[in-house]
C-alpha cells in the first residue's frame, strides 16, 4: 500500500462516516493500483455500507473480534475484498502492514477472502450466493443457543440472481430470524450488464417482503442513515433487508456508473486523478 494512504489510515481515529468511507475508497485505489486488481467499481459502491457497519452499526470491534457474542458481518461481495480489507485495517482489526501482502504470491490476503484471513473476516468468499445462507445458519445458531448476537450479510444485486439467496430468504422468513439482516449493495450492474436487464430484479424490496422480511430502501451513500438502520434491527419477529441504492464506482467521476471498472485496472495517471477526487470530497464535520 502506498505510504500516503497508509499514513492517512494510521492517523485517522475519528468517527465521521463520510471521512471513513473516503479513507476506505483511498485504500481501494492504492491496493488495486499496486497489485493490478480489478473490481474497483464494486469496491467503491460498498464503502459507505462498510463504514456504517464497522463504525457503530454493528457490535463488533478489534477488541471483541474473537468474542462469541460479537455481531457477525458476512461479506458476500468477495470480489470487493479490497474494500473490506481497507475498512478492517482503518478500524484497527489488524496492522496496516498486513495489507502489503494483498494479492501477492505467498501473501496472506488473496483477491477474494480466504479461510485464513485475519481477524474481522468471518467467512471465505468467492462464489456468489453463499453469504446469506451462511448468515442464516449463524442467526439460527444464535437463536437455538439463546445468544444475543446479530448477523448481517452484505450482498450484491448480481448475487440476488442466485437461487440459494432466495432459498435462504424463505427459510429466514419462515423461522422469523429477527436478528438477521441482509444489506443489498444495489449498484445496478453485474459483470456483463445492467442488473435489471439480465433478470427481473425489481421490485426488489417487494420480493423480500413477500418472503417474510421487513424491507427498507435507502440511499446507499448515506452512511449515517445506514448506521442507524444497522444499529436498530433485531426485533419485530422478522429479518430485515436493507436495499441500499448505490452507484458503481462512487467517488471517482470517471468511474461512476461505468461497468468497464468491473474489469479494468488503473493506469498511473488514473490513480492520481482518483486519489485527488476522493481526497477533495467535502465531508461535513460532526
Amino acid at each position: 500500500m502506498a505510504e500516503g494512504a497508509k499514513s492517512l489510515l494510521s492517523a485517522y481515529r475519528g468517527n465521521n462516516l463520510r471521512e471513513v468511507a473516503g479513507l476506505i475508497r483511498l485504500g481501494v485505489i492504492e491496493l488495486s493500483h499496486r497489485t493490478g486488481t480489478a473490481h474497483i467499481g464494486s469496491c467503491l459502491s460498498v464503502a459507505d455500507i462498510l463504514a456504517a457497519a464497522y463504525w457503530g452499526g454493528l457490535n463488533v470491534a478489534p477488541e471483541t473480534a474473537a468474542s462469541p457474542d460479537r455481531d457477525r458481518l458476512v461479506f458476500g461481495k468477495g470480489h470487493a475484498a479490497a474494500a473490506l480489507l481497507s475498512a478492517l485495517a482503518a478500524r484497527g482489526f489488524f496492522p496496516l502492514e498486513t495489507l502489503d501482502g494483498f494479492n501477492r504470491e505467498g501473501g496472506l490476503l488473496q483477491e477474494h477472502p480466504g479461510p485464513d484471513w485475519p481477524a474481522g473476516v468471518e467467512t471465505a468468499a468467492g462464489s456468489l450466493g453463499h453469504a446469506l445462507s451462511i448468515a442464516v445458519g449463524l442467526a439460527l445458531a444464535a437463536s437455538i443457543q439463546g445468544r444475543g448476537y446479530r448477523v448481517c450479510a452484505v450482498i450484491g444485486d448480481g448475487e440476488c440472481n442466485e437461487g440459494s439467496v432466495w432459498e435462504a430468504a424463505m427459510f429466514a422468513g419462515g423461522q422469523g430470524l429477527a436478528r438477521l439482516c441482509a444489506v443489498v449493495d444495489l449498484n445496478g450492474w453485474q459483470g456483463i450488464g445492467r442488473s435489471g436487464e439480465i433478470t427481473a430484479l425489481e421490485p426488489l424490496a417487494d420480493k423480500w417482503r413477500a418472503f417474510g422480511w421487513h424491507a427498507i430502501e435507502v440511499d446507499g451513500h448515506d452512511p449515517d442513515k445506514l448506521r442507524d438502520l444497522l444499529a436498530a434491527y433485531g426485533d419485530g419477529g422478522k429479518p430485515t433487508a436493507i436495499i441500499a441504492r448505490t452507484v458503481k464506482g462512487k467517488g471517482v467521476s470517471f468511474m461512476e456508473d461505468d461497468n468497464h471498472w468491473h474489469y479494468r485496472t488503473l493506469k498511473p495517471s488514473e490513480r492520481l486523478a482518483a486519489v485527488a477526487e476522493i481526497a477533495a470530497i467535502p465531508t461535513p464535520r460532526q
